[in-house]
């Protein structure tokens, strides 16, 4: 089969390097159509792929995005691909848009959606411009594929696509996270972090949704917590003046972009994940793969992953709530927790996940 991937920006394709490497090793020909002009990319896993470079743009009035859908058009119908598969909201619309005539050659067009923008709790314009559009545009949608229950009970509700399945997430490698060898304490002396230290880590970008400032702010009062946090983004500088006011540079360390997760995740006695929106988060997928317990913000996505045996979840808007979820964890069996994430976890592989996709692509 001929199939093309379809993302709003290059950085996106990266999650998908397993699922190219797997087609194409099973003779598929596999094409890429994203916007090239980004500042996070991804290494091609071959270089025979074929890249096509279209000015999409994340925001959906941008006019970048009627050019990217003259030349998507183009592209579709003069190629005859098999499987048109789109992910991201606006490419994932102007993909469909373009698609629409051409499946009646034959040509399926499957869209998973990585979290709805629109969800309960959500604020009424994402409603309001996001669930309208998302409804006509499953209309022209072979498959449509969420990787949470929320979203898959409200698609299979609401939404006439031909056909709406459940993917656990984009799958994670799970031998690179539950068989790291560091040296613990030679980790902790490197980023100056006390022995006897309990040490919470976030993986994420510095933004409003990831919310960092409210487990700042949680741990200020608790001794003896130290909080890593891996990640860049446009709230570096307020997260600094936090940190500043609460006199904790010492305990709370911003460490920018990181290539050695799984040694962070080594030297961390938990994860903590405060988002106010997800998917299906794939940093917390990598932690619980690390053996991990877990104080996640209660939202979707979240839930599908850790309950009560794992991890412990709180209100994202409360910074109480945050801060009696670390106390208590901090007093409960973090072992027994971890163990019990990394077994969880295992219906989350890309081992399955690939399962998966062999099963939608044989669609009739």
């Amino acid at each position: 089969m001929r199939i093309l991937y379809v993302t709003t920006i290059s950085a996106t394709m990266g999650f998908f390097k397993k699922e190219f490497i797997h087609l194409q090793q099973n003779g598929h020909i596999i094409e890429l159509a994203c916007n090239c002009n980004n500042a996070f990319g991804f290494d091609i896993p071959n270089t025979d792929m074929i890249v096509y470079n279209l000015p999409f743009s994340r925001s959906p009035f941008s006019p970048d995005n009627l050019f990217a859908y003259r030349r998507l058009k183009k592209l579709v119908n003069e190629n005859h691909y098999d499987i048109v598969h789109c992910h991201t909201p606006n490419a994932a619309a102007i993909t469909r848009l373009a698609c629409r005539n051409i499946r009646s050659n034959g040509t399926k067009v499957i869209y998973t959606a990585h979290g709805f923008h629109f969800y309960a709790g959500s604020p009424k314009k994402n409603w309001m411009i996001f669930y309208p559009i998302e409804r006509l545009c499953a209309r022209w949608t072979d498959v449509l594929l969420t990787i949470n229950s929320e979203d898959f009970k409200l698609a299979k509700s609401k939404f006439k696509a031909k056909k709406i399945d459940y993917i656990p997430g984009v799958g994670i490698d799970l031998a690179k996270f539950s068989a790291v060898t560091v040296d613990i304490m030679k980790k902790r002396r490197e980023l100056d972090i006390p022995s006897e230290a309990f040490v919470l880590l976030s993986v994420g970008e510095l933004n409003e949704n990831k919310n960092h400032e409210t487990v700042i702010r949680a741990i200020a009062g608790i001794k003896d917590v130290y909080y890593l946090i891996a990640g860049m983004g446009n709230k570096e500088e307020r997260l600094r003046r936090v940190i500043k006011e609460f006199g904790i540079n010492d305990r709370v360390k911003i460490l920018g972009f990181r290539n050695d997760i799984p040694e962070l995740l080594a030297i961390a006695n938990a994860f903590i994940f405060p988002s106010f929106r997800e998917g299906l988060s794939v940093s917390l997928m990598e932690a619980m793969a690390s053996g991990k317990p877990a104080i996640v913000s209660k939202i979707r996505g979240n839930i599908d992953l850790i309950d009560e045996n794992g991890g412990l979840l709180f209100d994202p808007y409360s910074i109480d709530d945050c801060r009696k979820a670390i106390e208590a964890l901090m007093n409960s069996n973090i072992s027994k927790m971890g163990n019990y994430n990394q077994n969880k976890i295992k219906r989350f592989s890309d081992i399955e996940v690939l399962k998966k996709i062999d099963e939608i692509y044989t669609i009739n």
